[in-house]
């Protein structure tokens, strides 16, 4: 399995990103991407996570109404459309696949994701 992230970079506070995950070597569509982010010297925390198979989407409350996850399952691609985004909002984002739901995603439980991609920086300035 490979997980490969793209679209960051720089923005202005008040702009948007896309980041997007493209998967590959899931044999079927049951399992779950999330996205976590991790910003200097803090923990690498989940922000959002959908369900391929279903399309259940699910987001931390830092950035709900602001973020929206979707999946292409034609394309095996996962996206992430940050709205609004915020200083605060800057940080290493990784993909990450998990085959048995989003609790790693949303308790923030690194040691539970099977795959992790690079990572994509994002950078919010004021």
């Amino acid at each position: 399995v490979q997980l490969v992230e793209s679209g960051g970079g720089l923005v202005q506070a008040g702009g948007s990103l896309r980041l997007s995950c493209a998967a590959s070597g899931f044999t079927s569509d049951d399992y779950f991407i999330g996205w976590f982010r991790q910003a200097p010297g803090k923990e690498r925390v989940g922000v959002s996570c959908i369900s391929v198979l279903d399309g259940t989407a699910y987001y931390a409350d830092s950035v709900k109404g602001r973020s929206t996850i979707s999946s292409d399952n034609a394309k095996n691609t996962v996206t992430l459309q940050m709205n609004s985004l915020r200083p605060e909002d800057t940080a290493v984002y990784f993909c990450a696949a998990d085959y048995w739901g989003c609790e790693s995603v949303l308790g923030s439980r690194t040691d539970l994701v099977d795959y992790w991609g690079q990572g994509t920086q994002v950078s919010v300035s004021s």
